[in-house]
């Protein structure tokens, strides 16, 4: 059933159904071994700003675009706060960003405060308003990851691992891509396809 939800999702954002709209190049996207967009001043469910330039003490950046809405996205909540839990535990410099670009009802700051103190999140919960990050960066689905080195060049793009079902899980791309960026090596496996919903991008105007 899922796999067909996933098909139905893909025909609907090539077709621009799901609103899924880029109006950045895909030439001008950012791509493996490029320089991250970056962002400034995403209100966090903290009550403050947060910038990526703030982390330049981090030897590993994950950026996470998810939200509250993708049945996805939820599942891999708890998925999300044992990464982050991982590295806390460890003392290692990584730091788990994650970033909701939507902007429809239960999507917005007051419920993502409310998820993050329902869920116990520890990592920050950012709310891309304008949507100007998720299209810089190219994100399309939730959820969709970016793994950052220390020089916050994007290593990995793509799933957290290899099945949407946590107990069928065999390869963690996140988990290793991580490992191989605080080795200061590129993952072997530098991207893969993202599961999810689409990211629900208001229209521009031409």
């Amino acid at each position: 059933m899922r796999s067909t939800v996933l098909f139905f999702t893909a025909v609907l954002v090539s077709s621009g159904l799901c609103g899924a709209q880029q109006s950045t190049s895909r030439s001008e996207l950012p791509k493996i071994g490029d320089k991250a967009p970056g962002w400034t001043d995403l209100a966090g469910t903290d009550g403050k700003k947060h910038s990526l330039a703030a982390l330049k003490d981090q030897d590993v950046i994950v950026v996470c675009f998810t939200c509250n809405t993708c049945p996805y996205a939820v599942d891999y909540e708890d998925r999300l706060v044992a990464l982050h839990r991982k590295y806390t535990d460890s003392g290692q410099k990584v730091r788990l960003i994650a970033i909701n670009a939507n902007t429809v009802p239960g999507d917005r700051m007051e419920d993502m405060q409310k998820r993050a103190k329902d869920k116990e999140f520890k990592f920050s919960y950012l709310w891309d308003e304008t949507q100007d990050v998720a299209r810089k960066w190219g994100a399309i689905y939730t959820p969709e990851f970016f793994v950052l080195n220390k020089e916050r060049k994007i290593i990995y793009r793509g799933a957290m691992d290899d099945s949407t079902r946590a107990k069928d899980v065999k390869v963690k791309h996140v988990e290793l891509a991580v490992e191989a960026a605080l080795a200061g090596k590129t993952p072997e496996v530098t991207k893969t396809g993202a599961r999810g919903c689409a990211i629900r991008f208001k229209r521009r105007r031409r």
